[in-house]
């Protein structure tokens, strides 16, 4: 039980920190790195609650397709924000 508590707490931060790198970094590709972070540490945290159908679909979604989207269209306009 305490082992969940603090995967859980820690994947939480993890995904705490990473969302806001996300929003603060200037260059999208890292953002898109980070973006892919923030949904692996969700899929942990489902999981670790007992719902491994959510972080089976959670998993190419957040961790892949997502990310692979925002690369794609960072190829298509400029890399860094201004």
């Amino acid at each position: 039980m305490l082992l969940t508590v603090i995967v859980v707490f820690v994947a939480s931060f993890i995904s705490v920190i990473a969302a806001y790198l996300a929003v603060t970094e200037k260059d999208l590709l890292t953002a898109a790195v980070y973006t892919a972070l923030l949904g692996a540490s969700y899929t942990l945290i489902y999981y670790v609650l007992m719902a491994p159908d959510v972080a089976l679909a959670y998993i190419p979604v957040s961790s892949a397709l997502i990310p692979f989207i925002l690369i794609v269209v960072l190829k298509k306009t400029e890399r860094y924000e201004r």
